[in-house]
């Protein structure tokens, strides 16, 4: 399917590896232009050579730590630069800690509220006047934990909030000459979820792989999320073929949400 959004120009951050270099790649086998984005240079490099080719467009990459106002201008101005302008922008950001609430301190919450929240404020306040000059987009990867608290992880449960709640905000204060959506993930076969099992496999708390993966998949389809799934619904969302969806949170599950909302 040809999403329409060939020679656009796209910035996604913490895009060096697991959902956010899907989506880069998505968009860049449409003949997208793509800034990606990473902390670790050597794995934003590796990144950046996977995703060329796969499409017509360029790939830049720039490192940046997503908790530096400087670093998000810098990734802003990049792909102006590069590009021209700014068509679609995907802010992303690794989880929090995880723990109980009485296991973490002001300093757990405010660094969970900088990486979190304020990325996404700054990159939105950045990016904006460029997505006004065409039909721009905005998605926001969130996690299913806005949608129903997940044991263990109070950062995430109640920080991630704040993420949606500019979404909404956004996308009634930036139509219509920009779209505001957020995808909310379940678990998908990431790195990290790969390292997290294997951990527990070198720990003998399962016979294989498989075994420990198939714990994740608690969901009624049974099985863990492909990061390429997620990716091609960031592209969708970008494109004009969903140009009459705006202000919503989309949870890519399996189903494993049990709110009816």
């Amino acid at each position: 399917m040809d999403l329409q959004i060939d020679g656009n120009a796209a910035l996604v951050t913490a895009s060096s590896s697991g959902l956010g270099k899907a989506s880069a790649k998505a968009l860049a086998r449409e003949g997208v232009n793509v800034v990606i984005n990473g902390r670790d240079e050597d794995r934003l490099g590796d990144a950046k050579a996977e995703l060329e080719g796969i499409g017509a467009g360029s790939v830049i990459a720039q490192p940046g730590d997503l908790t530096s106002k400087s670093d998000i201008e810098a990734l802003v101005a990049t792909t102006v630069d590069e590009f021209g302008t700014i068509d679609h922008l995907v802010t992303n950001a690794g989880g929090p800690p995880s723990g109980p609430f009485l296991d973490t301190d002001d300093e757990d919450w405010y660094q969970a509220y900088d990486l979190l929240v304020m990325s996404a404020v700054r990159l939105a306040r950045e990016a904006e006047p460029h997505l006004r000059d065409g039909e721009g987009t905005i998605v926001n990867i969130t996690s299913r934990s806005v949608k129903e608290a997940i044991d263990s992880l109070v950062l995430s449960n109640s920080v991630r909030m704040s993420v949606i709640g500019l979404e909404k905000t956004l996308s009634q204060e930036l139509a219509p000459d920009v779209r505001t959506n957020a995808v909310l993930p379940g678990p998908h076969e990431t790195n990290r979820i790969r390292d997290l099992v294997q951990q527990a496999v070198d720990r003998g708390e399962y016979d294989s792989y498989e075994e420990g993966l198939s714990d994740w998949a608690s969901n009624p389809l049974e099985r863990v999320g492909d990061p390429m799934g997620l990716g091609n619904t960031v592209a969708f969302l970008s494109s004009p073929l969903s140009g009459y969806i705006n202000g919503t949170s989309i949870l890519i599950d399996g189903g494993s949400t049990g709110a009816n909302l």
